[in-house]
């Protein structure tokens, strides 16, 4: 890709607002939460949190400095395509699934290039809040400061639980959304810190896990045959790997089993042709490989939390 491709519109030109309550912030500038400019002195103790949408599939590329003293924690609510490089050095080209979180120590640059729609939280946590974390955790204080230095894009199930629970939560009434982020932003950060301090935990976690290269074939297999029925058979040899070994490298890898993953990424197409097109929600999900409406409407119900109808009723007015 160079550089000519790319679209850089003016900050916010093409970020959907979010209808969300004030304890999660709505970025105009990626990684940059509108309440960490306005308030640079913030209590300390508190986990800023944000979120970056865009609804465009125009690529997009994005950098950030660093913000101060805090680390940043990024977790994807979906299914992205992106170049990601952190401190000069790539760690991801290809698409990753939601769940998946980053964590970027203070002052460190990093750049992101985004080939698709995009819904991602940022939390920002102080030193404050990790010493506290890890003090709960441990039942001792860290000497020094805490550093997160492990920068690798991994998938979490509990945290992809958690940041959904986290945007649900905004939709509450403000005072209780307030109280809620704030003690799920602290679960997350706090899984985080206990990740990041047990190793053999992190060993495990990548041993035997899909490679990315047949990771990749494997997402451009899916997302090319969303219409069709799709066997397990079918995506491991995608894969090159048997039924067997392909399960449990894809869990490992992603943290869910391939027909989880397969009926979300089902869900997200059916998000973008509801906002993109005309068509009746049946042709809908014709088209994203469900037999019924009836099917896909409990479905979409299960993952999105609405009605194929209520939600692009919705996400058209917000639009």
């Amino acid at each position: 890709m160079t550089s000519s491709l790319l679209s850089y519109p003016e900050p916010g030109a093409d970020i959907a607002p979010q209808r969300i309550a004030s304890s999660i912030d709505a970025e105009h500038q990626w990684r940059s939460p509108r309440a960490h400019q306005a308030q640079p002195h913030r209590q300390r103790g508190d986990v800023q949190v944000s979120r970056w949408t865009r609804n465009i599939t125009t690529p997009l590329e994005v950098v950030s400095h660093g913000n101060g003293s805090d680390h940043c924690i990024g977790l994807a609510l979906k299914c992205v395509s992106l170049t990601f490089n952190h401190a000069g050095r790539r760690l991801m080209q290809g698409r990753v699934t939601a769940g998946v979180v980053q964590v970027t120590a203070p002052a460190v640059s990093v750049s992101a290039v985004f080939e698709s729609s995009v819904d991602v939280l940022h939390l920002f946590a102080s030193q404050q809040v990790l010493a506290e974390c890890y003090e709960d955790l441990f039942q001792q204080p860290h000497a020094g400061d805490i550093v997160l230095g492990d920068p690798k894009l991994v998938r979490d199930a509990a945290l992809d639980r958690l940041g959904q629970a986290l945007v649900v939560s905004q939709t509450s009434d403000a005072a209780l959304g307030k109280v809620f982020t704030e003690s799920v932003s602290l679960a997350i950060v706090s899984r985080i810190v206990a990740r990041q301090f047990t190793a053999s935990n992190a060993q495990n976690r990548e041993a035997a896990a899909l490679p990315q290269w047949r990771m990749n074939r494997v997402i451009e297999y899916i997302d090319a045959h969303l219409s069709e029925s799709i066997g397990l058979a079918d995506i491991a040899a995608s894969a090159g790997l048997t039924r067997m070994h392909f399960a449990a490298q894809f869990r490992r890898a992603t943290g869910l089993r391939p027909h989880e993953y397969l009926l979300r990424r089902r869900i997200e197409h059916a998000q973008q042709l509801l906002l993109s097109s005309k068509h009746n929600v049946f042709d809908v999900a014709l088209s994203c490989g469900f037999r019924s409406q009836a099917h896909f409407t409990t479905v979409f119900k299960r993952f999105v939390g609405e009605t194929p109808c209520c939600w692009r009723t919705k996400a058209n007015g917000a639009r």
